[in-house]
This record gives structure tokens, C-alpha cells and sequence, in this order.
């Protein structure tokens, strides 16, 4: 009664319709492999009736021996052999195969998912620490991908063998047959009990190891930080109190796992000595033989396993619905806005230069808390608009704005081209930009690479042409291996203000027609600031340039310039734009 009445409550609370939605999503994956599924169940059920082969031979070999039969000992003695060295040859050959197919079925499902989440809208993803994702993206993917593959060949192969065995005790003895079964109503009674359980546990296990993971990339991308404060003891205790949390959880789901198949194991027991018992009483009355009572006690194992087996599937498949409704929490965000034609014509008159507009633009992250209210701007080839305001106000929000991350509650914000079409800021606009943002954006590896992440068929050439217009081309080429020096994650060995320089060159050789520096000259000194604004001018004079800054240098060679500030976007006349320098 209790079993139904939980079942009647997971219809009601409707996580039976969640889990098979979950289900069918991961099975969406398996219909691409049909041929691969159907190749591993068959040689499953071949497995198994070779088996079954093997015991039977087994059985008459014992008659022989013993004396019950005395002809065919030959033909037995090398049919189980036959059969040892098949199943030897053929797990190996299975655990090849098996490994080849999940392995690129895993790479295949995880690459479809990663472009689905990179598609996701930039807002709704930022929601989740990039820890979480790694975790979702590593660990969820790799029990998606078995058991969208391994699922159905599993449930078909346990389930024929557990037939074929039934049937082969039901041939030799009905009463052996009652015996084996009497432990299965309450195996299958007791898991609906481990599958509620189960699935609280996989979540808050699935849900720790993703917390886990947030808080070692977050420790590990700031290690200079924590170091130059002192915190190293601080972040240690919270690794340890992170492991606490996961030993409880761990400890207490291990307890209900000892006291379940505890019981399992007793009933078990019980059964087997019964069993037993049975097959003693039937040799010593002379209704059976030995090669008979070694059958029995050989199948009743295996029926035994065999149904364990199958009942495992369901937690098994409650570990796989939780990694699945994980990921398509992820991936069934609302997507960006592309449109693939809009976007590749963009590309073809890129040459030409295009103005960014917003108009009574309304924006807020959180709703009743706006960011910006009301607010206009122009930007136009040629010119080089300076955002400025104080920290928190909305110059980074703006940048986001520009680049489709983010569209207005309320407004419009525009990319328009030479003719005076408008296009909607959205990924679709997003390639006619480079952007330079604040902080260290060097990767590990080479300089000639870091600049080719973003034109991969750059020729040396145009690497040092990007780098000379960004002022970095002097350093650079006084190190060792000059453009292919390597230097470390966030540009170890090299200055902050020559990591910005090279971050400049890689924008630059994108060669987009509008460039977004954000804080991206904070590092240079005034001089080489203002020779690298002068160059980029100069050597793109049809690039829109916006800049967020502080800087008095940058503000002087502005055509105008915005001030964020209390969610208002204003210009600048000349007086204030001079004065605001002045002040700084």
C-alpha cells in the first residue's frame, strides 16, 4: 500500500512525467546510434544462450563422471571448453567495442550539447558560476551519453536472460523455480523505497560536486589575489568545510545503503538456503543427479543475478533523469537571436564602417531596479565616444548592450550601415565587433596564437602589422622567439600594460568595424595611451571606436563623450568634457 501510495503522489507532484520527459530527451540521443544498440544487444543474447550452452554441457559432464552417463564425454568435455574460451574472447572483444562506440558517441552527444549551451542567451547563463557548468558539462554529459547508448541493450539482454533461465528451472523442477521467485516481490517492493531515496541523494551529491567545482575555479583563477591578501588559510577552511558537507552526505546515504542491502542480502539468505536445502532433499531421494542439483544451483545464482540486475536499471536510470535534468536546464534556456543571412551580409559590407545608435533605451538586470532609464547615444565611423561614470553605473552594461549579450526592456538599441538601414544589436551584429575587455584576457601558449584565436589564417605579417599599431611590437620583438615567444595563463612573464597591448593586437586583427575597449588602456602610461588611440585612428580611419574610461588622455581625443551616471546616459558639451578632464 505504501509503494502505491507514493506512486500516486509522484503523479500528483508530477516528477513521474518529469522523469519520462528526462527519459525521452536522453533517448533522442540513442535513436542516432540504432546500428550500435542493435550490434551490442545481439551479441548479449548470444552471450547469454552460449552460457546457458556452457551449463547445460556442464551438467552432463558431472553425469558422466559421476557414472549416470557414460557416452559423449569427449563431445561435452570440449563443448565447455569451446564455450570458456568463446566467453573469453568474446567480453574481451566486447569490452573494445563497447569502449570505441561509448567514447564517440560521449564525444558526439557532448559536442551537440556544448554548441547548445554556448547558443543559450548570454543573461540567463550568467545566472550559473562557470564551476557549475564545467561540472553539468564534464560529469552530467558522461551519464547522459551511457545511457542513452547502454540503456535499452542492458534492459533487453538482462530480461532475455532472466527468461531463458526461468525457462531452463521451470524444464528441470517447477518447485526450484517457486523457490528462486519467492525473494523477487520484495526486491521490487523495497527498490520503489531506494528509488525516492536515490534520487534525493544523486541530486545533493550531483548538486555538491558542482558547488565543489565553482569554488575550485573561482580559488584557482584568483590565486594571486588570495595570496596577496593572506587568505590562503581563510579559502582552506572552506575546502574543509566543503568536504564536511560532502562526507555527511555521502556518510548518511552509504547508511541507508548498508541497512538496505542488509536486508536484501538476509531475505536473500533465506531463500538460498531454501533453495539449497530443496535441491539436497530432491538428491537424496533420488529424484535428481548431481549434474542436475549443480544446474539448479548454477541457474538459480545467475536468476538471482539476473533480476538484481534488471532492478538496478532503476536506480541507475534515476541517476541518468537527474544528469538529464540538469543539462536541460541548461540547454532548454530561451536561445540568442541569430539570423544567419542578416549576419553573413553584414560581413560582406563590413569595409564600409557602421554607426551604433540607442534610442530611450531601458534596461535593468533585476526588475523594479533599472541600470538605465532613458537613455541615447550615436557612434559613427571615424570617431572614437568615450563612456565615463563611476564604477556600478552601467559602462560595462552598455558594452553588453553593443555586443546583443543583453537588449533594452524598452528602447532600441541599433547597428546601422552606410545606406541608413538599422539592424536589432543581437548575435546576428555580434562578428562586426572586437572588444577588449577589462582584465588580463592573455591565454597560455604562444604570442603569435593568442592573436590568431581570432583571424586563424593570419600570416606573420599581419600579426606584427596588429601588434606595431598597438604599440607592442617593440617588447615583443626583444623576446626570445619574438611573436612565437610563449608566455603563461593571463600572460605570466609579461607587464599588465603589455598584456593590454597584445589584447589591443588581437582585436585589431579581427579587423571588425567597431572596436569596444573597456578599461583597456588603464594599464599604459599617458604617452603610449594616447600614441596607440592615434595609430588605430590612423591605420582604420572607417572604425567606430567606443571606449570606457577614466583617463583625461583618452576624453581629450574624444569626438564626444556619454557620462553614466543615476541610470542616466547624457553627452558632454566641450566646457564639461574639458572640465571632467581637468577634474581627473
Amino acid at each position: 500500500m505504501e509503494s502505491i501510495k507514493m506512486l500516486i503522489e509522484k503523479f500528483k507532484d508530477g516528477s513521474i512525467k518529469e522523469m519520462w520527459e528526462e527519459i525521452k530527451w536522453m533517448f533522442s540521443y540513442g535513436k542516432n546510434y540504432k546500428k550500435e544498440i542493435v550490434f551490442y544487444t545481439i551479441l548479449g543474447v548470444f552471450s547469454t544462450v552460449m552460457s546457458l550452452i556452457s551449463s547445460v554441457a556442464s551438467k552432463e559432464l558431472i553425469n558422466i563422471v559421476t557414472g549416470i552417463q557414460t557416452n559423449r564425454a569427449l563431445e561435452m568435455a570440449v563443448l565447455m571448453v569451446s564455450m570458456s574460451l568463446f566467453s573469453l574472447l568474446f567480453n574481451q572483444a566486447m569490452s573494445r567495442i563497447t569502449l570505441k562506440i561509448n567514447i564517440r558517441i560521449q564525444n558526439e552527444i557532448q559536442a551537440d550539447i556544448f554548441d547548445k549551451i554556448i547558443e543559450v542567451n548570454w543573461l540567463d547563463l550568467s545566472r550559473y558560476h562557470g564551476g557549475d557548468l564545467l561540472n553539468r558539462f564534464s560529469s552530467d554529459v558522461g551519464t547522459v551519453a551511457n545511457s542513452a547508448i547502454g540503456w535499452v541493450p542492458n534492459l533487453i539482454i538482462n530480461f532475455f536472460s532472466f527468461i531463458a533461465t526461468l525457462c531452463l528451472i521451470l524444464y528441470y523442477d517447477p518447485t526450484m523455480l517457486f523457490l528462486t521467485l519467492a525473494n523477487m516481490p520484495i526486491m521490487l517492493l523495497s527498490s520503489k523505497v531506494m528509488m525516492s531515496r536515490l534520487r534525493k541523494y544523486d541530486m545533493k551529491v550531483k548538486e555538491m560536486n558542482s558547488e565543489m567545482m565553482a569554488f575550485e575555479t573561482e580559488t584557482f583563477s584568483n590565486i594571486d589575489s588570495i595570496k596577496s591578501f593572506s587568505l590562503v588559510h581563510l579559502f582552506s577552511d572552506r575546502l574543509k568545510g566543503f568536504q564536511k558537507r560532502f562526507k555527511d552526505v555521502s556518510l548518511e546515504y552509504n547508511w541507508f545503503s548498508i541497512k538496505y542491502n542488509t536486508i536484501i542480502s538476509l531475505l536473500g539468505m533465506v531463500v538460498s538456503f531454501s533453495f539449497y536445502g530443496w535441491a539436497v532433499y530432491r538428491l537424496w531421494s533420488g529424484a535428481i543427479n548431481y549434474g542436475e542439483m549443480t544446474l539448479f544451483l548454477q541457474q538459480s545464482g545467475r536468476l538471482s543475478s539476473t533480476f538484481s540486475a534488471l532492478v538496478s536499471i532503476i536506480p541507475s536510470t534515476i541517476s541518468a533523469t537527474i544528469s538529464a535534468k540538469r543539462l536541460m536546464e541548461i540547454i532548454f534556456l530561451p536561445k540568442e537571436p541569430l539570423d544567419i543571412k542578416t549576419s553573413e551580409y553584414l560581413d560582406r559590407i563590413q569595409d564600409k564602417g557602421f554607426s551604433l545608435e540607442l534610442e530611450d533605451v531601458y534596461f535593468s538586470y533585476i526588475q523594479n531596479k533599472n541600470v538605465l532609464v532613458s537613455s541615447d547615444l550615436k557612434a559613427n565611423p571615424g570617431e572614437i565616444v568615450a563612456l565615463v561614470g563611476p564604477s556600478g553605473e552601467g559602462k560595462t552594461t552598455m558594452i553588453r548592450l553593443f555586443l546583443g549579450l543583453i537588449t533594452p526592456n524598452q528602447g532600441n538599441a541599433y547597428l546601422i550601415d552606410y545606406q541608413g538601414k538599422k539592424y536589432h544589436l543581437d548575435a546576428s551584429t555580434r562578428s562586426l565587433f572586437a572588444y577588449v575587455p577589462q582584465g588580463n584576457t592573455i591565454f597560455s601558449g604562444t604570442i603569435a596564437e593568442n592573436l590568431r584565436m581570432v583571424k586563424e589564417d593570419a600570416s606573420d605579417e599581419e600579426i606584427i602589422k596588429a601588434l606595431k599599431s598597438a604599440c607592442a611590437y617593440e617588447f615583443v620583438s626583444r623576446l626570445e622567439g619574438g611573436i612565437n615567444a610563449k608566455i603563461g595563463a593571463r600572460g605570466q612573464g609579461l607587464s599588465e600594460g603589455q598584456c593590454q597591448r597584445i589584447a589591443i593586437a588581437r582585436a585589431l586583427l579581427r579587423e571588425a568595424p567597431i572596436l569596444l575597449l573597456d578599461e583597456a588602456t588603464s594599464a599604459l602610461d599617458v604617452s603610449t595611451e594616447r600614441k596607440v588611440l592615434n595609430n588605430i585612428m590612423i591605420n582604420h580611419p572607417n572604425k567606430t571606436c567606443i571606449v570606457t574610461t577614466h583617463r583625461p588622455s583618452v576624453l581629450n581625443m574624444c569626438q564626444r563623450v556619454y557620462r553614466v551616471m543615476d541610470t542616466k546616459l547624457t553627452v558632454l558639451s566641450e566646457e564639461e568634457s574639458a572640465k571632467m578632464a581637468m577634474d581627473f
